[in-house]
């Protein structure tokens, strides 16, 4: 069958709280920011929108730094991205991540100016916010397609509609519905009732019971689909969602999936690609005598375990690491709780409930269990906890300098000498060390100090002066006293 046009499959995004979910509201008429924590997005979802009698798949990506994984993973599924920028911000850090994302994929793209109703917005601002990042507009002096957009109103939403299909038709985005369906897992989850679960999305062919889809070494028999509405459907056409459940294991989050005729050819593209991903599993490399602060992670979908070990790993010290000892998918259960019990470690779970049983036992075995939502919350936490991990650390701050120019008198602990000032203080008590030729030969300390042959409490201006130091060893003319302090760092 020849190659037929397919919906456009658009990502949406940009900076945390540019308005991409506001956007999506408005088209698809729903609200999903409620459900949310602190009103962010935080997994990738996919919806179907119609314009001028024609269908376009959206994707909606997260625009916390943290999820840099998935917004790259959306961008990777997408045919054309919509950058949001905020008319009263402009282009800010993850507006720029998110380009680089879509640049990466090799996609074109349109920028939603939105939040133009806000009072402090400020549309000619942004233009020049975007210039200045050497994204050049249609009318100012470049090709990038872009519009003003108001979600609260719905203003220039057909518009960036009408550009979004422009877009599309400039592609050519084709598919063959003969095929056998192929495209990309887009999120898994863990459910207690289906198992393992993944939301496709199909990029070419179509997705039909029954059979299997493989998806990298995880596999699964279609024995039903279900659309993005959730409700079953007999089939999922190129550019659709579809959710197929009873996998085997949970998918990878951004694999490439393609579909199989029997049990046994599924499991055969399962292990050969379960070589091709193979790989040693990497910890955080601890330094020789750090400490490590181990951790069980779970979370409600495989793209929240990714993104949290992505924020995870931007956690460093030199006498301290982070450990994961593992990481899963779903409620936390009994079983972390012993996993986390016999390393010692603390739980994370995120967006995910415990367990009555695991409660009673980490309540027991005193494991402690901390719940989240937002990610740079956890972030934030992890980060206080390895401090406070993190061993005190002794160094010597250096506090004043000299060299020694006579030996006036020693005895078996005390010595007399006269030293010329070269910087900082000495002080009265200070611990000093004495350096022979750059290598240490004595420590001790300053019990007297004399100036002008008079006594004082410190030494800080140039000249020379004379002091008397308690050290086992012996100084020499041209030895280096050094004064210093201990501090815990």
């Amino acid at each position: 069958m020849a190659r037929v046009p397919r919906p456009p499959v658009i990502a949406v995004m940009g900076h945390i709280d540019h308005g991409k979910s506001s956007l999506l509201d408005y088209i698809r008429k729903a609200n999903i920011v409620a459900g949310e924590a602190g009103g962010i997005t935080q997994h990738v979802a996919a919806y179907i929108a119609e314009h001028n009698g024609r269908f376009v798949t959206f994707l909606d990506t997260p625009g916390h730094e943290a999820f840099k994984a998935l917004r790259t993973r959306g961008a990777a599924a997408a045919d054309i991205a919509i950058l949001v920028v905020a008319a009263d911000e402009g282009v800010m850090p993850q507006t720029l991540d998110a380009l680089a994302a879509i640049k990466e994929a090799g996609i074109p793209f349109i920028i939603a100016i939105t939040k133009i109703d806000k009072n402090n917005a400020d549309v000619e601002y942004a233009k020049t916010s975007l210039l200045e990042h050497e994204i050049f507009l249609e009318g100012l002096g470049g090709d990038v397609a872009y519009a003003l957009i108001s979600s609260k109103t719905g203003a220039g939403v057909p518009e960036l509609l009408d550009l979004v299909l422009l877009a599309a038709d400039l592609a050519e985005i084709t598919a063959d519905p003969s095929l056998p369906a192929t495209g990309f897992v887009l999120e898994s989850t863990q459910d207690p009732k289906r198992g393992a679960s993944a939301t496709l999305i199909v990029k070419d062919g179509t997705l039909v019971t029954p059979g299997f889809v493989v998806a990298g070494d995880a596999y699964a028999p279609i024995r039903f689909i279900e659309d993005f509405r959730g409700a079953r459907t007999a089939r999922a056409g190129a550019s659709e969602p579809a959710r197929v459940s009873g996998f085997n294991k949970l998918p990878p989050s951004g694999a490439l999936f393609r579909t199989a005729k029997s049990k046994k050819e599924a499991e055969t593209l399962a292990a050969a690609n379960a070589k091709t991903l193979a790989a040693p599993h990497q910890q955080n490399a601890l330094i020789e005598g750090a400490v490590s602060l181990p951790l069980v992670v779970k979370a409600d979908v495989a793209g929240s375990v990714d993104a949290i070990n992505h924020e995870l790993a931007k956690i460093v010290d030199e006498r301290a690491a982070i450990r994961i000892i593992a990481s899963g998918v779903g409620t936390v259960s009994e079983n972390d709780i012993k996993t986390a019990h016999a390393s010692g470690a603390t739980v994370i779970a995120f967006n995910v409930g415990t367990d009555p049983i695991a409660r009673e036992l980490a309540q027991r075995d005193a494991v402690v269990i901390l719940p989240f939502s937002i990610i740079y919350e956890l972030s934030e936490k992890i980060s206080e906890l390895l401090a406070a991990r993190v061993p005190a650390m002794t160094i010597e701050k250096e506090l004043g300098r000299g060299t020694v120019l006579r030996t006036f008198s020693s005895g078996a602990k005390k010595q007399v000498l006269g030293v010329r000032y070269a910087s900082g203080t000495f002080t009265i008590n200070d611990r000093v060390k004495i350096l022979r030729h750059g290598e240490e030969i004595a420590r001790g300390s300053i019990a007297n100090l004399q100036q002008a042959r008079a006594d004082v409490k410190e030494i800080k201006t140039d000249g020379d002066f004379g002091t008397e130091i308690e050290a086992r060893s012996d100084a020499a003319p041209g030895d280096e006293l050094i004064a210093f302090a201990a501090v815990k760092s």
